[in-house]
């Protein structure tokens, strides 16, 4: 087989792969194209976080033996070197960015490092769609990176997520209920702090007014 031909054939399987995932978003996952709609839970996952030595496809079973999502319940893996959005949200509100590789589209990460401190009651974190764990690592030492990203090698994330616009950033209440629709592509610093500070904002009020009615 001559390269070219190699190289166009590789060309068909990733097309093909890239088409089959927005297949599923579309017609499997019946939620928003620009994100999960305001009001809807956040899917549950459980992916590797890129600092950590974990493997292996990121885990959106909603039950145990859930076919190709997973064997265990996403929600029910935890560790040290596991990302896993049930936890995240349990703790407070949660920020999160989906990102398609450590090449494109984030400078939302730097943006969120730099509100991480600012918003210190908000759970911010990022996923990596189809990284490379040692490109990530990279990029996250080059920008000084604390916020814990995680990696979807085969983009079932993203799929469950409808990831059509790079980045998308999430926000969510505590207990994981979408808050407002996605902030989609280009997130410069100013417009991610109005969000968040808007999440933030939205979040105490909600939480006020189910504290005054337990």
């Amino acid at each position: 087989m001559s390269s070219s031909r190699y190289g166009r054939y590789l060309g068909a399987i990733g097309l093909i792969v890239v088409i089959g995932l927005i297949v599923r978003a579309v017609f499997v996952n019946p939620v928003n194209p620009t994100g999960i709609a305001p009001g809807h839970q956040l899917p549950p996952f459980a992916a590797p976080l890129a600092r950590g030595r974990l493997s292996g496809d990121a885990d959106i079973a909603t039950h145990a033996d859930d076919g190709e999502d997973g064997k265990v319940p996403a929600c029910a893996e935890r560790g040290a070197q596991i990302l896993n959005i049930c936890q995240l949200y349990e703790q407070g509100p949660v920020v999160l960015a989906l990102f398609v590789d450590s090449a494109s589209c984030t400078g939302v990460l730097s943006h969120m490092q730099a509100l991480s401190s600012q918003f210190p009651h908000v759970r911010f974190a990022a996923l990596a769609v189809r990284g490379e764990r040692s490109q990530v690592r990279a990029l996250m030492r080059e920008r000084g990176l604390t916020l814990p990203i995680g990696l979807d090698p085969e983009g079932a994330v993203a799929a469950l997520y409808k990831v059509l616009t790079c980045p998308q950033v999430n926000f969510a209440y505590r207990g994981g209920v979408v808050q407002s629709s996605a902030l989609l592509g280009d997130a410069s610093l100013a417009s991610l702090r109005s969000r968040v500070s808007a999440l933030a904002a939205a979040s105490a009020a909600r939480e006020a007014r189910q504290g005054s009615s337990a």
